[in-house]
């Protein structure tokens, strides 16, 4: 096998690593992470000293390398001759890179803030949080309103760190009712075959999720 993908199921910036693979059927050997298991957060640690999650070795050039996003840049040069996911074009790459880190720092980012606060008991001030959600919602349903995928032609990286950035963000603060383009690309989103596969692979997972109860039923 040419990869091992080091993650979790459950886990959303593992989704989009996921999705990536998935949409060029890229084979790899999945090894699950558990981190309150001493030894697999030590095999992790050893990969990268943060211990965090994706992480992908490549037994051909012994390599390791973390980062969603550099994960996938790393897929698009050495695993795919066809169908990348970042585009060619310097303009239509940039807009790529641009919304991959849009859904990384602003609706990840304060989606984890929210988990993270409930699940030490924090009861922390979550407005800030919160608001920045609700602003990347309106930014994102301004971009999608005439097109289909939010930073390309094409399904892009862009698209796969959205994917579960609104999927679990929509969890914690819904999408209000005046976001139709941004329901609609959601819709489109959960749609594509690569991340009804990631889902579906969840789903046995979800009962860890603090926020189980208010994914919607047709995901569980």
């Amino acid at each position: 096998m040419g990869l091992t993908l080091y993650y979790h199921p459950l886990a959303s910036y593992c989704h989009k690593v996921l999705i990536a693979l998935y949409e060029n059927d890229i084979p790899f050997e999945a090894r699950i992470i558990d981190l309150g298991d001493a030894q697999d957060r030590s095999a992790l640690q050893a990969l990268w000293p943060f211990c965090k999650f994706p992480v992908i070795h490549d037994h051909e050039r012994e390599r390791d390398v973390p980062e969603t996003t550099i994960i996938i840049e790393y897929l698009d040069q050495f695993f795919v001759s066809d169908y990348k996911l970042i585009p060619s074009g310097f303009n239509e790459a940039l807009q790529v890179r641009l919304w991959d880190r849009i859904f990384d720092n602003y609706v990840q980012g304060p989606m984890q803030e929210i988990v993270n606060d409930h699940m030490r008991k924090a009861n922390g001030d979550l407005t800030t949080a919160r608001a920045t959600l609700e602003t990347a919602y309106g930014l994102i349903d301004e971009q999608v309103k005439s097109s289909a995928w939010v930073a390309s032609q094409g399904f892009s990286m862009a698209d796969c760190a959205a994917a579960p950035a609104l999927f679990y963000a929509s969890t914690l603060h819904p999408f209000s009712e005046k976001y139709i383009h941004l329901s609609a690309y959601f819709e489109r989103l959960m749609d594509r075959p690569s991340v009804q596969r990631v889902l579906e692979e969840a789903k046995p997972y979800f009962s860890l999720y603090p926020f189980n109860s208010d994914i919607p039923a047709r995901f569980r």
